[in-house]
C-alpha cells in the first residue's frame, strides 16, 4: 500500500491495527484504538489472555471488563495467538518486554522473537511501530535487520518503520493512554508522518521528533531523570535516619518552594517495568562509545541497595524489642511495586522477603491486589496473601510496610501491631500507637 493510500485508510478509520503483546501497555492501546473506531487485532503468546479477551473479559484490575466486552460486541476487537493474521493488519504495534539479564545487560530476546514471528507475514506498505523501551539504535538497527531478514522486504522502501515509546502509568486515574502525549520518530519522514497520523486519530496529543533514535532516547531520559532523583532522596533518607531527621517532613517543607524544586520520595527500592531497568539500557549502550555513565550507575547502586537497608532497619527495630531477626514472625504489607496496582514486576518487596527468609525470618504477606505469587524470571516465593485482621497483626513480631495501598487502615495496623517498620510514610496520620512506628 502506498503512503497516500495508508493515510486515507487511517483518516477514514478503515485501517486495521494490530497490537503484539497484550500486557499493561498493549491492552490499553487495543482499547484506545478500538474506541477511536478502528478494528483492532490483539496478538499474544499467552492463550489465557486471548481466551479472556475473546470472552469480553479483562485480566488487568484497572481496566474494566465492560471496556473489552463493548468492543467485542461491536466487532472491533479480535484476539489471537495466530501471527499469520499479521498480514491482515495495516499497522502493527509491538509492545513486548525489554528486561535485563542477571548481568544488567539488555535482554532483547522478546523483541527479536517478536520480529522473527511477524516478519514472514509482513507485506509491503505496512506500518510497524516499536513501543518497547530500549536503547537508541534498536529500531533502525536490530528491529530493521530482523524484519528485513525474515520478510525479504526493505525496512525503508517497502515497510514504514517507526518508534513511539510507551508512557503508561497503571493505576493513575489522571492519565490514561488517550491523554498521555505520544512521542513519535520514524525511520523515514513518510514513516513518521504515518505513525503521527495513526496516533493522532486516537490520542489527544502527538509529539513528532526527527528520528527513531531521538524517540528512543526520550524515554530513557524520562526514566533516568526519575531514577537519579529517587536515588538522591533514598541516600538522604539514610542520612536523615542517622541524624534523627524525618526525611518525609523535609520533603513536604521543600516542595512548598514554587520554583526550582520537584518532590521525589524515598522507598524500599525501585520497582515496575521502567525505572529499575531503563537506565541500564543506556549504560550498556554507552560502553559502545567508550563512555561511563557515572550518574546513572551510581543511582543504580544506591537504589539497588535499599532492600538490604530495609532489612537492616527491620533487624535493628526487632533488636529494640530483644528479638533477633532469625525466627522472627514478619508480616509484610504490600507485594506490588507501587500503590493500588497488582503489578509485582521488579518489586523490591520480592527481594526483601527473600533476604528476610535467608536470615531465618518467617515471612507472611498481605496485599489486597495480589492474591498469590507466581513464578517469575528471578523469583518464586510460592506465597498467598493472608487476611489482615487484628489477630494476624498482633501475632507478628513486626509489621513491615513496603507498599502503601489505600485500602489498608494504617491506624488499625498501628493499633494492633507490636512493632511497625514503615518504608512509605503510610502511617503519617496515625496518632494512637505512634510510639511503635519506626521509619525505614
Amino acid at each position: 500500500m502506498s503512503h497516500t493510500g495508508m493515510l486515507e485508510r487511517i483518516h477514514a478509520r478503515e485501517a486495521t491495527v494490530g497490537v503484539v503483546g497484550l500486557g499493561y501497555v498493549g491492552l490499553p492501546l487495543v482499547l484506545t484504538f478500538g474506541r477511536a473506531g478502528f478494528k483492532v487485532i490483539g496478538f499474544d503468546i499467552d492463550p489465557e489472555k486471548i481466551a479472556a479477551l475473546q470472552a469480553g473479559e479483562s485480566y488487568l484490575r484497572h481496566i474494566p471488563s465492560e471496556a473489552v466486552s463493548s468492543l467485542r460486541e461491536t466487532g472491533r476487537l479480535e484476539a489471537t495467538t495466530d501471527f499469520a493474521q499479521i498480514s491482515a493488519c495495516d499497522a502493527v504495534l509491538l509492545c513486548v518486554p525489554t528486561p535485563l539479564t542477571r548481568n544488567r545487560d539488555p535482554d532483547m530476546s522478546y523483541v527479536e522473537g517478536t520480529a522473527d514471528a511477524i516478519a514472514p507475514h509482513l507485506r509491503p506498505g505496512q506500518l510497524v511501530i516499536l513501543e518497547s523501551t530500549t536503547y537508541p539504535g534498536t529500531t533502525d538497527g536490530l528491529l530493521r535487520a530482523r524484519l528485513e531478514a525474515g520478510s525479504g522486504l526493505s525496512g525503508v522502501d517497502d515497510l514504514f518503520l517507526a518508534y513511539s515509546p510507551e508512557r503508561e502509568d497503571p493505576g493513575n486515574p489522571d492519565f490514561d493512554t488517550q491523554r498521555i502525549p505520544k512521542v513519535v520518530g520514524g525511520l523515514s519522514e513518510a514513516a513518521r508522518d504515518l505513525a503521527v497520523a495513526l496516533y493522532a486519530a486516537a490520542l489527544d496529543q502527538v509529539v513528532p521528533v526527527s528520528s527513531t533514535r531521538v524517540a528512543e532516547m526520550t524515554k530513557l531520559l524520562e526514566n533516568i531523570f526519575r531514577a537519579v532523583n529517587i536515588a538522591l532522596v533514598n541516600e538522604l533518607k539514610v542520612l536523615c535516619d542517622k541524624m534523627d531527621v524525618d526525611v518525609w517532613e523535609v520533603i513536604e517543607a521543600a516542595k512548598t518552594k514554587p520554583f526550582g524544586y520537584m518532590p521525589f520520595y524515598p522507598g524500599p527500592g525501585l520497582g515496575g517495568h521502567c525505572i529499575p531497568i531503563d537506565p541500564f539500557y543506556l549504560t550498556w549502550k554507552a560502553r559502545e562509545f567508550d563512555m561511563s555513565t557515572r550518574f546513572i550507575e551510581l543511582a543504580g547502586e544506591v537504589n539497588s541497595s535499599m532492600p538490604r537497608y530495609v532489612v537492616e532497619r527491620t533487624a535493628e527495630a526487632l533488636n529494640t524489642h530483644a528479638k533477633p531477626l532469625n525466627g522472627a514472625d514478619i508480616l509484610v504489607l504490600g507485594l506490588a511495586y507501587k500503590r493500588d496496582v497488582e503489578d509485582v514486576r521488579e518489586s523490591p518487596s520480592l527481594e526483601i522477603i527473600e533476604l528476610l527468609q535467608a536470615r531465618g525470618a518467617q515471612v507472611r504477606y498481605h496485599d489486597p491486589f495480589v492474591a498469590q505469587t507466581h513464578r517469575m524470571r528471578h523469583h518464586d516465593l510460592r506465597m498467598r496473601s493472608e487476611p489482615l485482621t487484628p489477630e494476624s497483626l498482633a501475632a507478628a513480631d513486626v509489621v513491615l510496610i513496603l507498599t502503601d495501598h489505600t485500602p489498608v487502615d494504617y491506624a488499625e495496623v498501628a493499633r494492633h501491631a507490636r512493632l511497625v517498620v514503615d518504608t512509605r510514610n503510610a502511617t503519617r496520620d496515625v496518632v494512637e500507637g505512634r510510639e511503635k512506628i519506626i521509619k525505614a
